[in-house]
């Protein structure tokens, strides 16, 4: 039996879905939309505290370690690579893989 596509569709009972639809339409009315509020972020932000102590006033210590023999710090990035990275040494400045290319 060959079906046509673009015919409209018949259901059952098509009294029921408009009637749901009208009852749908009816609760959306009364019930109030999340999306209409208006939420300011940078008063949400500033009322935000992580949990813990205030650790403003506290300083990093972090222990320093100079380059190794086998790495070597980029000219443009600044990082500290091994030296298998070098891809270009250029007056005496040596640049990895990632920024020579």
């Amino acid at each position: 039996m060959a079906t046509d596509y673009d015919a409209p569709r018949k259901t059952e009972d098509d009294g029921a879905s408009t009637a749901s639809l009208e009852e749908l339409q009816a609760q959306r009315s009364v019930t109030p939309s999340a999306t209409a509020v208006d939420v300011d972020e940078t008063e949400a932000a500033e009322n935000f505290e992580l949990p813990g102590a205030d650790l403003s006033g506290e300083e990093l210590l972090v222990r320093v370690v100079p380059a190794q023999d086998d790495e070597f710090t980029c000219a443009s990035c600044f990082l500290v690579r091994h030296r298998s990275q070098v891809a270009l040494e250029k007056n005496g400045m040596k640049y990895c893989y990632d920024c020579e290319g």
